[in-house]
């Protein structure tokens, strides 16, 4: 199973970026897919989740209007629109599959209950 994240870098505040997430090994149709991040020194915090029919997402209230996740089943992608990014978006975003079949708000926010990770992209914003 692999997930690879790609499309980080480094930006001004106020920028755009759109992170991608190609996944192999999996029936990637059947996962629900999120988004996690993690900052220096600080836990690895939910950022953005997506159900695996795509009718359903969720965000935190900080990035909800901000953040867009996406998935294009046919190309084993999900996808993480990003805008207005402020400093405080700076770190490393992981995304991650889950089989849960219960994969609802609670659920998705929660690290544990995922199945499978990528390594990482950095993100970073500059003020």
């Amino acid at each position: 199973v692999q997930l690879v994240e790609s499309g980080g870098g480094l930006v001004q505040a106020g920028a755009s970026l759109r992170l991608s997430c190609v996944t192999s090994g999996v029936a990637f149709s059947r996962y629900s897919m999120g988004w996690f991040r993690q900052a220096p020194g600080k836990e690895r915090e939910f950022v953005a989740a997506i159900t695996w029919s795509g009718s359903n997402t969720y965000y935190t209230e900080n990035e909800k209007g901000r953040f867009t996740i996406s998935r294009d089943n046919a190309k084993n992608t999900v996808y993480l629109q990003m805008n207005s990014l402020k400093p405080e978006d700076t770190a490393v975003y992981y995304c991650a599959a889950s089989i849960n079949s219960n994969f609802v708000a609670p659920v998705a926010k929660r690290p544990e209950l995922y199945d499978h990770w990528g390594q990482g992209t950095q993100v970073t914003v500059s003020s």
